[in-house]
C-alpha cells in the first residue's frame, strides 16, 4: 500500500490485494493458500480470529487489540472475496442503518426460516 494510501480506502485496497492473490502460489502467498484451502478453512479463520479479539479484549493492550482486530479484517476480507462478496456491498448496508436504532433495524430484518 502506498504511504499516500488514506485510511478511508485501507479495506478497499486490501481487498483488491486479497483478490489479486486468487491463484497465485499458495507456497508463496497465505491469501492463495486460503483461497485454495477452501470456504470452510477460511471460515474456521475468521472465527479463530474474533475470538482472539475478544480474548484481547478482555485481557490484552490496546495494541493487542489493534493488532488482532487487523488480522480478524483480513480475514473477514478474504471470506468475502470467497463468498463474491464486494466490500461496497457491506458499507451500503451500514449506511442504510445509520440513524436507525439497532432494536429497529433487528426487527425489521425479514425474518429467514
Amino acid at each position: 500500500m502506498n504511504s499516500d494510501q488514506t485510511n478511508e480506502h485501507v479495506l478497499e485496497a486490501l481487498y483488491k490485494t486479497i483478490e489479486s492473490r486468487r491463484g497465485d502460489d499458495p507456497t508463496r502467498s497465505n491469501t492463495a493458500k486460503l483461497f485454495k484451502k477452501g470456504r470452510g478453512k477460511i471460515c474456521k479463520k475468521v472465527g479463530e480470529e474474533a475470538v482472539e479479539v475478544v480474548i484481547a479484549a478482555l485481557h490484552e493492550s490496546k495494541k493487542h487489540v489493534v493488532s488482532e482486530s487487523s488480522d480478524l479484517l483480513y480475514h473477514l476480507l478474504v471470506l468475502w472475496a470467497e463468498a463474491g462478496i464486494d466490500p461496497n456491498d457491506v458499507w451500503t448496508e451500514l449506511g442504510a442503518r445509520v440513524g436507525i436504532s439497532g432494536i429497529d433495524e433487528k426487527n425489521n430484518r425479514p425474518k429467514e426460516n
